[in-house]
């Protein structure tokens, strides 16, 4: 949600430069040259503002009424800098058992960092696998285990924005939700919140 209403206030501020620039020639202000010359200026001031990204938008939302993908906030104790809520991330994350919860049920195919600056853009990307045993795994993906991608985006406060999603299905049976809840668990025994 937060991502297309970004999206149109991109666009209507690219459309508002643009008319700005062509509505304000007039033939006794000035040339069509002065007047091309301002819808050029207007179009790569234009370009910036899609192109510029957007620490808020980094991760996406999930879709509305989607039953495979969390996103949730971790809030450090006030005072916590940056650095200290990457350390404390990474921990959370590094605890999380490679055999994954439940007996291997959720995420029993163990767990990869694919990306790890965190403690510069503050960004960590994981994968998480299922066992690829279970009924689904074998009736519809082939007994592969299916995966999950975790995202972690630190802000400049030390607020942690965090989306868990599944590849593929329509439903995760609550895998994403558990995962995320664990490492939550984590960061609350630090005095976190969510």
């Amino acid at each position: 949600f937060s991502a297309t209403i970004a999206t149109m206030i991109r666009s209507a501020a690219i459309l508002a430069l643009t008319l700005s620039s062509v509505v304000a020639w007039t033939p006794e202000t000035a040339t069509r040259r002065q007047a091309l010359s301002n819808l050029a200026t207007a179009a790569a001031s234009a370009a910036v503002v899609v192109a510029a990204p957007s620490a808020a938008t980094a991760i996406d939302a999930c879709d509305p009424g989607s039953n495979n993908c969390v996103r949730a906030k971790w809030t450090p104790p006030s005072g916590t800098s940056k650095a200290a809520a990457a350390k404390a991330v990474r921990e959370a994350l590094n605890a999380y058992p490679q055999s994954g919860q439940e007996g291997g049920k959720v995420d029993g195919g163990g767990w990869a960092i694919v990306k790890d600056d965190l403690d510069g853009s503050g960004t960590a990307a994981l994968e998480y696998k299922s066992a690829g045993t279970g009924f689904f795994a074998k009736a519809f993906n082939g007994g592969k285990p299916f995966v999950d991608d975790l995202k972690v985006e630190i802000e400049d406060g030390g607020v942690v924005q965090i989306r868990s999603a599944s590849r593929i299905g329509d439903s995760d049976f609550g895998v994403n939700g558990k995962r995320v809840d664990a490492l939550t668990s984590g960061l609350k025994a630090k005095g976190w919140s969510v």
